[in-house]
């Protein structure tokens, strides 16, 4: 009796299929934005007055947060810029700030992190810190907030 040669189906039901995922550098960025509001003692480093009036301040153009992906090796690059508390240990806040990153874009991207480069760009000092908290809380925007803060009576 001659033997039979046995297939694998699968070979028939995916033959040679090549999955492809294009994730935008905007994404990676409102991740690692969100990210950072979690952190206590940093704040992102934001755009300029300028850019701020003329709308160019938006999520495409996110100052501070830069990303580069290798589709090869399906691994990003990141390099964040902060600005930091003054009397925070600027070591420990790197790794807080790089495993935080690290874990959440992986979690939510699937992707390797291969760097996160934490560049301190200021010190927020003692007088800034009482009239701007450091500790930012995301901005909800309640219906009846809106409809107070924007009324057609002057």
């Amino acid at each position: 009796m001659s033997e039979r040669k046995k297939y694998d189906t699968k070979e028939f039901e995916l033959p040679d299929t090549f999955f492809v995922r294009d994730i935008e550098d905007q994404v990676f960025q409102q991740i690692i934005l969100q990210c950072l509001e979690k952190i206590p003692g940093i704040v992102p480093v934001e755009g300029n007055f300028i850019e701020n009036i003329f709308g160019r301040g938006t999520t495409e153009n996110l100052k501070g947060i830069y990303t580069e992906q290798d589709n090869r090796n399906h691994s990003v690059s990141i390099k964040v810029e902060v600005s930091v508390a003054y009397g925070i240990s600027i070591p420990e806040k790197a790794d807080e700030i790089q495993t935080a990153v690290t874990e959440e874009v992986t979690k939510l991207t699937g992707l390797h992190v291969s760097s996160v480069h934490v560049v301190f760009k200021s010190l927020i000092s003692h007088h800034l810190q009482k009239k701007k908290p450091i500790i930012s809380q995301p901005s909800v925007l309640l219906e009846e907030n809106i409809a107070e803060e924007y009324s057609d009576e002057f």
